[in-house]
């Protein structure tokens, strides 16, 4: 480390002393005017959206695990966000197709703590309800303190701290109140006897506390292994239930989150069960249709079903590749119609597309900012807070970012590739073809010194395009990292002298086109230059990154030891 010095002298510029005249901000400190982020994915050829349509997916990109609940006349959402803080955005809306995030459910960090841990693990699946005048999520901390619920009268927070539900293991709970007053908490775990194989799982079944928030009673097992048990299904996930006519519903996912995902139903007379599977599942998937169609939806799941009063409606998480199984924008959140009949419900019928265009719900329009489609976004940091969709890498200790007049960040000794919490301020990638623009002006002071703009997939795989010091010299340079044997600063794509004074507001831009991504920099506004063009962006696929998480955005500053 450098010493005290140059961390007093970083917060120095944090509390004020940067002045807003447009002199250099001082060393360690980078300031970013503006973030713009720009992105339009065509529809396939022949597809056509009317003024009565809505377009899939309704949240593009990282958007995963989407769990529904109505009040009143309005819709509630949340998704899956894993090592990300803050966690579990909350979004509203009245027509189930324009949806506007109204706030983040884990927003302080005393309420979780994701440590060291890799982007997938942390946050996954949570399930929101709406009851006695209070919305409930239960959600599972993977590798960071199990199951735990929390609760808010108004969604868009604050949310109480988490209880945590010691007494159930596994992942996925999801909790459902009886009209005869009793509550239950279903999630996946481990069957009760041992594992006959790889993937078998169960999902559990217990009553729930409202009053104290606690697990009371027997835990017991209602579905073991999935719809088909002769067929050895795997990873049922996602459980949800529900009443309907009488019957009570189980919904869950079966078959992994890849290309076999698919959604299947159970139906009982009683909660308790015996809960007997539908003869058509599974009611939702893609795995039978050709693999090599051109512009696919593959990979669906995960779905959560509410009743409008007209009609039932799914949204379930799916996937966009840009090649046979790539795709950089993660998981993202669909929408469809329920069609029952005999007394079952059906998303998909076999062999059934999802389509990109739908006939939209028979509700109220509502007016929302884009959330899919073309779509364009300028963020100047001009609040006191950051934007609700703005997220960083794991729970700060610090902060070591100022708003106001763009965002001015402290370089840390904390990189990309560090399982840390680096000054890293990032929003998702939500288009195949997308780009994000930065203006930033950062001073170095040592070698690897640096500051700009990041495409991150994880820790191991990711670019870096901004200002660096290499050799005593600032230069304008790409660096990637792909894979975890490789240096954690990543290694050098592609570099050009910075040919400017120390200081100067240099403008960067990331584009990415599918599988390729091209990285450019300007020295005078609109006069770019390409450092590289058509790099292999399948790095930042989840096929070849790994995890459940999609390629995020933003701005980023560091400083060396």
């Amino acid at each position: 480390m450098r010493g005290g010095s140059r961390i007093a002298g970083a917060l120095a510029v944090l509390m004020g002393a940067l002045t807003l005249s447009g002199a250099a901000p001082a060393p360690h400190v980078a300031h970013f005017a503006w973030v713009d982020y720009a992105g339009d994915d065509a529809l396939p050829p022949g597809v056509t959206q009317g003024a009565g349509d809505y377009r899939n997916p309704i949240l593009a990109g990282f958007y995963p695990d989407p769990s529904i609940t109505r009040a009143g006349d309005a819709y509630y959402l949340v998704n899956s966000t894993f090592a990300y803080f803050p966690g579990l955005p909350i979004f509203r809306s009245t027509d189930l197709v324009h949806w506007t995030q109204i706030g983040n459910a884990i927003d302080r960090p005393g309420m979780v703590d994701f440590g060291t841990l890799g982007m997938s693990r942390g946050l996954y699946a949570p399930a929101i309800s709406h009851h006695g005048g209070r919305f409930w999520i239960v959600n599972t901390c993977v590798d960071c303190g199990g199951n735990f619920v929390i609760t808010a009268t108004d969604p868009a927070g604050p949310w109480s701290d988490p209880v945590w539900l010691k007494q159930a293991g596994g992942i996925d709970p999801s909790l459902f109140f009886d009209d005869d007053g009793s509550a239950w908490l279903v999630n996946n775990d481990v069957p009760a006897e041992p594992p006959r194989y790889d993937g078998h799982r169960a999902i559990w079944l217990q009553r729930f506390d409202p009053a104290t928030k606690r697990l009371v009673g027997e835990r017991r097992v209602i579905v073991d292994g999935g719809a088909d048990p002769s067929a050895d299904p795997v990873w049922i996930e996602g459980p949800h239930l529900f009443k309907k006519d009488g019957h009570y519903y189980l919904i869950a996912a079966e078959g992994g989150t890849a290309e076999n995902h698919s959604e299947v139903v159970f139906r009982a007379d009683k909660v308790t069960g015996p809960y007997l599977p539908f003869a058509g599942n599974p009611i939702l998937t893609q795995r039978d249709l050709p693999p090599d169609r051109a512009l696919p939806i593959t990979s669906t799941g995960h779905a959560g079903f509410v009743d409008t009063g007209k009609g039932w409606w799914a949204t379930f998480l799916g996937v966009r590749p840009y090649d046979e199984r790539n795709f950089n924008t993660g998981r993202e959140t669909f929408l469809l119609p329920v069609t029952w009949q005999g007394g079952w419900p059906r998303v998909t019928a076999p062999g059934e597309a999802v389509p990109y265009v739908h006939a939209r719900p028979d509700l109220p329009r509502s007016e929302a900012p884009a959330t899919t489609g073309p779509m364009r976004r300028h963020e100047t940091f001009a609040g006191p807070a950051l934007p609700l969709d703005c997220m960083m890498l794991r729970t700060p200790a610090e902060r070591w970012y100022r708003l106001g007049d763009g965002a001015t960040i402290e370089a840390r000794a904390v990189g990309l590739g560090d399982h840390g919490n680096p000054s890293f301020l990032a929003r998702r990638q939500q288009h195949l073809n997308a780009s994000v623009t930065t203006r930033v002006r950062f001073t170095p002071a040592h070698d690897g010194d640096r500051a700009g703009l990041a495409a991150f997939q994880n820790d191991d795989y990711w670019f870096f395009l901004g200002i660096e010091q290499v050799g005593g010299k600032a230069m304008i340079r790409l660096d990637r990292r792909a894979g975890e044997d490789a240096p954690k600063a990543g290694t050098m794509v592609a570099e050009a002298p910075l040919d400017v004074a120390a200081g100067t507001p240099i403008e960067l831009r990331i584009t990415a086109r599918g599988g390729r991504y091209d990285f450019a920099y300007a020295t005078t506004p609109g006069a770019w230059r390409v450092l590289a063009r058509d790099v292999d962006g399948t790095i930042l696929s989840t096929q070849v990154a790994g995890g459940f998480v999609g390629t995020m955005l933003g701005i980023h500053a560091y400083a060396a030891e």
